[in-house]
């Protein structure tokens, strides 16, 4: 087993980089958007990242995906919530985490195969249709929202590696978010690079937009994988509820230290329905409104409270005790 990893990571290593030749031609750039100053590209590096998968209703996933052109990805007749938080240390509007929580998506005309979705990722536009995004800054919201149509909304967020755990949580004015812990996977190195799709609900208009990942992480699959997922009151997980997520992940992964870009392209699309009325009732997301005013502040609230989580265990990772790595 150690071979067949050894050899597949040096498979991935000769992997071309997934960032798109535009972005490394603008390198060097600048840009000022919104009055947010930016030098291209718009890249993080040192991000330690945390990763969790878990099979949801599949019914109930669609019931949640707004208009008529996304559909749940499949795996073995299940959606999958996928759950993303990433620690960045070093970016143009300064540190701040993000805790996205998301239904792993495809995006056309037509339903996608099963399985198929993972080779031709292009072609059935797979990606994840960002639920909830709440982080740590207040220009971290103006940008992400007000740019790329990303469901931003700052909150009190932590996350901390110990030597056996990886975890984070989210409280959204005093009650808890969402709370997300995994066992770490055994030391494997494996080099990652990877393409995401992000698509969003903004405006009354799907948002897409592309970021590249590159690290070195580990992996856990199927049974391997351990992990604690509970949601908690906020506003924003009431929806992540119906979706019935169970208790053990299909997937965890741990990246120390990933280096990611940020597509400054993206694409809208309305959302759309077959009558007026239906199109009325659609979750478009925040209005315009909701970014208008909003400043460049770079501060943190108060760590979320780990009281509530810290005892029992409805998955597979114990809880672990360790300093976060928030400023």
């Amino acid at each position: 087993m150690n071979r067949l990893i050894g050899l597949a990571a040096s498979l991935l290593r000769l992997a071309p980089s997934p960032v798109p030749h535009r972005q490394e031609r603008l390198r060097g750039h600048h840009a000022t958007v919104d009055g947010i100053k930016y030098s291209m590209p718009v890249n993080s590096d040192d991000s330690p990242v945390l990763m969790a998968a878990f099979p949801i209703n599949k019914r109930a996933a669609a019931a949640v995906l707004p208009g008529t052109e996304l559909r749940p990805f499949s795996l073995s007749g299940k959606g999958l919530l996928v759950v993303t938080v990433v620690n960045y240390k070093s970016t143009d509007i300064g540190q701040y985490i993000e805790y996205s929580l998301a239904i792993a998506v495809t995006h056309g005309s037509r339903p996608a195969p099963p399985l198929l979705p993972l080779v031709f990722q292009k072609t059935f536009g797979l990606g994840q249709y960002v639920v909830d995004l709440p982080v740590s800054t207040e220009i971290s919201v103006k940008g992400g929202k007000g740019i790329w149509g990303m469901p931003k909304h700052r909150a009190s967020l932590d996350f901390v590696v110990t030597d056996s755990t990886v975890s984070a949580q989210y409280d959204d004015a005093g009650r808890l978010g969402c709370f997300v812990e995994i066992e770490r996977p055994g030391p494997m190195g494996i080099p990652l690079k990877l393409a995401a799709s992000n698509y969003c609900a903004f405006r009354g208009m799907l948002m897409k937009s592309d970021i590249y990942f590159e690290a070195t992480g580990d992996i856990a699959l199927g049974g391997n994988a351990k992990a604690r997922l509970v949601l908690g009151d906020a506003p924003g997980v009431a929806v992540l509820k119906t979706l019935q997520p169970a208790e053990k992940p299909v997937f965890t992964a741990y990246l120390p230290e990933a280096r990611g870009v940020l597509d400054d392209h993206y694409e809208a699309w309305f959302l759309t329905a077959p009558t007026a009325e239906e199109a009325a009732r659609i979750p478009g997301g925040d209005p315009l409104e909701s970014v208008v005013g909003l400043g460049q502040g770079q501060e943190w609230l108060p760590a979320p409270d780990r009281g509530r989580t810290s005892q029992g265990t409805s998955g597979g990772a114990g809880t672990g005790s360790g300093t976060g790595d928030a400023p």
